[in-house]
């Protein structure tokens, strides 16, 4: 059974609100940050080769409440 665990990106949110972050395999580690996608994927590239999850963080805090 594979069972999904919940990532908390609260202080990648508040400290990155508004621009695009490249997080390693792990989810949790920020490898590069940009206002542009092309700003980020270039800083990201340069501590891994690996490929990142892009993200976007959104200028106001999301709030999601859910569960199983």
């Amino acid at each position: 059974m594979n069972l999904m665990v919940a990532k908390d990106w609260t202080k990648i949110q508040q400290k990155y609100k508004g621009q695009w972050v490249a997080l390693a395999e792990d989810e949790v580690t920020v490898l590069g940050f940009g206002k542009t996608l092309k700003e980020a994927v270039a800083k990201a590239k340069e501590k891994s080769d690996e490929m990142p999850y892009m993200f976007r963080v959104p200028e106001k805090d999301m709030i999601f409440a859910g569960g199983l």
